[in-house]
């Protein structure tokens, strides 16, 4: 065997080796999509949790905004927010990471991307978790009340490197600036069922969130 043969069996390999790894990612894309597709259709909301599912289009809108702010290879963290993180599972193309904070233990079923959380003890976090580890935070408060929002801040404050992408009450506004500096955006989410009071979503960053084209998807 001459250098020319050794030469194109490493290409073979290495060709090889790229296809079976684009080979692994398409079964993971197609199990974590059809694992989120279950849940999706099979958890409903609790409303004893203070729980209110957002409609399709705005989960999607939201997960791809995590997804575009947190950039390449970005960490995503999701605190009392499954709706959205389902749907980036959906979206997942092994270019980001995402994970779930969550008081709902029937969530635990994502594994070791469940991390069960009480927002009355916001620092009671898993050792994993490590400080400003996080591109994104993305956060909808349980309760539209100050205690609430002040506990879960410490939180967020820990895990994000800087962005904050809050969903939250109208009546929220002047306490979020104050404790997140975030401002209200022009996007308007929506639930499944309609909410009582007007909801809205708030960043501390510049997003597309804030476009005119996006108010009524």
């Amino acid at each position: 065997m001459n250098d020319s043969d050794d030469d194109d069996d490493i290409r073979l390999s290495a060709h090889a080796l790229a296809a079976l790894q684009e080979f692994q990612l398409d079964q993971q894309k197609k199990e974590y999509a059809g694992l989120s597709n279950y849940f999706t259709e099979s958890i409903e909301e609790d409303w004893q949790l203070s729980q209110f599912w957002y409609n399709d289009e705005t989960a999607l809108r939201l997960a791809q905004e995590a997804i575009e702010a947190s950039g390449n290879n970005g960490r995503i963290a999701c605190i009392s927010t499954p709706s959205i993180y389902q749907k980036l599972k959906q979206l997942w193309n092994g270019e980001f990471s995402a994970i779930l904070l969550e008081f709902d233990r029937r969530f635990s079923v994502y594994g070791n991307e469940f991390v069960f959380y009480d927002y009355n003890y916001p620092m009671n976090l898993h050792e994993d978790l490590q400080p400003h580890s996080f591109d994104i935070v993305i956060v909808d408060p349980p309760y539209l009340s100050e205690e609430c929002l002040s506990k879960i801040t410490l939180t967020v404050k820990y895990l994000t490197k800087g962005k904050i992408l809050l969903c939250t009450g109208a009546v929220m506004e002047d306490l979020a600036a104050k404790l997140l500096s975030v401002k209200m955006c022009k996007f308007l989410p929506k639930h499944n069922r309609n909410l009582a009071n007007e909801f809205r979503c708030y960043t501390n960053y510049e997003s597309k969130l804030d476009l005119d084209s996006l108010l009524n998807i």
